[in-house]
C-alpha cells in the first residue's frame, strides 16, 4: 500500500509548488482499497483519499507517504481530518522534518490511534528528495542535466549540438523540466542556443512552466525566446552563488534543473551545489569538441570527485544516467 501510495505522489511532480508531493491510500477492514489521493496544489493527499472514502474511512488504515501535517496553512491540519474520520492506523514512511507541519504522528497517537513507521520503501524518500533536501539543508536541490556523446563531448568543433540524444531522451528532459521549480542556464548558454526551455506539453490545468532562470552579465536579446510570455524569466545580472541562493530562498524553490554548458556547471560542482548528476549519453564519438566538465583542480588520481550510481534507464539508443551524492536520495 506505501508503493501505491508513492506512486500516486509522484503524480504531484511539478504541481505542489514549494510543498511536498504526498500520496494516501485508505483500506478497509477487509483488506480493500477504498480512498485514494494526491496532493497537487489543493487538498492534501490525505483529505482527498479520505473524502473518496467518505463513511467506509470508519475504522480503516491510512497509508501515507509523508507524516500527516500537525499546522493550520492554507487547509486545516490533516491530522484533525483523519481524526474526524474515524480512521483507526495510520502508516506513514518519511517523517516530516519541517518544524511548522511536524509532529503529526504524536497527535494522532494522543488522540488514541495506532500509528506505525515504515520506512522499507526506500523509493518514497526518493521521490521526494528535492523538499526533503530544501528543509535539511535551507536550498533546493539541484540537478545538472548533460547529454554527451560516449568521448563527452556535448558540442562538435563548429558548435553544433542539436542532437546529440535522440527524441526519447529529450521527451524524458521534458518531463524532468515539468517536474522542477526553476532552470538555470548561463548567459552563455541562452546566447549559443536561444532555448525556450519549457516542457513541450502541459499535462494538466493546474501546471505551470518552471521559473527560468538566466545567470551572468552578458545582455540577451530581446527577440530571443527567454524574452518571451511562455514562462517568467530571471535574469540574475551576477555570477555570484550566494545572490543564486537568495533568490532560491526567496522564492522557495523545491529543485533547480541546471541545464548550462560546462563553465557554470563546472563552477556549481566545485562549489558543492550539484545534489544530482543526469547523463544522457549517446552512442556516438565525435573525438573533437567540447566537453561538458571544465578544469575541477584535481591533480592526482586521489582528487577525483565520486558519485554513486542511483540508476541507469536505456531510453531510445541512448543510456540515462544519474548519480547522486547520498545514498539516502
Amino acid at each position: 500500500m506505501l508503493k501505491r501510495a508513492n506512486e500516486l505522489a509522484r503524480l504531484g511532480l511539478g504541481l505542489t509548488g514549494s510543498n511536498p508531493i504526498v500520496g494516501a491510500v485508505v483500506v478497509d477492514t477487509a483488506g480493500k482499497v477504498v480512498g485514494e489521493g494526491f496532493h497537487k496544489s489543493g487538498p492534501h493527499a490525505e483529505v482527498v483519499a479520505l473524502e473518496q472514502a467518505a463513511q467506509l474511512a470508519r475504522g480503516a488504515t491510512l497509508f501515507v507517504t509523508l507524516e500527516p501535517c500537525n499546522h493550520h496553512g492554507k487547509t486545516g491540519p490533516c491530522t484533525e481530518a483523519i481524526i474526524k474520520a474515524g480512521i483507526t492506523k495510520v502508516v506513514y514512511a518519511v517523517s516530516d522534518p519541517s518544524n511548522l507541519a511536524g509532529g503529526g504522528a504524536k497527535a494522532l497517537a494522543a488522540a488514541g490511534l495506532e500509528v506505525e513507521f515504515n520506512s522499507e520503501v526506500t523509493e518514497i524518500a526518493h521521490s521526494n528528495r528535492a523538499w526533503l533536501h530544501k528543509i535539511k539543508n535551507n536550498r533546493p536541490y539541484f540537478i545538472w542535466k548533460i547529454a554527451t556523446t560516449l568521448d563527452g563531448r556535448t558540442a562538435a568543433t563548429d558548435g553544433s549540438s542539436k542532437w546529440i540524444t535522440g527524441p526519447e531522451s529529450r521527451a524524458e528532459v521534458s518531463q524532468l523540466r515539468f517536474e522542477s521549480s526553476a532552470i538555470l542556464i548561463g548567459t552563455a548558454t541562452a546566447l549559443a542556443d536561444n532555448p525556450n526551455l519549457i516542457p513541450r506539453d502541459l499535462k494538466t490545468a493546474e501546471q505551470k512552466n518552471p521559473v527560468r532562470i538566466v545567470m551572468g552579465l552578458r545582455e540577451i536579446p530581446s527577440e530571443f525566446n527567454l524574452h518571451n510570455e511562455a514562462a517568467e524569466t530571471v535574469f540574475l545580472r551576477s555570477h555570484d552563488f550566494s545572490e543564486l541562493l537568495k533568490l532560491c530562498a526567496e522564492r522557495d524553490f523545491n529543485q533547480v534543473f541546471v541545464e548550462s554548458g560546462s563553465e557554470l556547471g563546472t563552477a556549481l560542482l566545485k562549489a558543492g551545489l550539484i545534489d544530482e548528476l543526469i547523463i544522457f549519453q549517446a552512442a556516438s564519438l565525435l573525438g573533437s569538441g567540447l566537453s561538458f566538465i571544465g578544469d575541477l583542480g584535481a591533480t592526482s588520481i586521489k582528487e577525483k570527485m565520486d558519485f554513486l550510481i542511483r540508476d541507469v534507464a536505456q531510453f531510445g539508443n541512448d543510456l540515462k544516467i544519474t548519480l547522486t551524492k547520498e545514498t539516502g536520495l
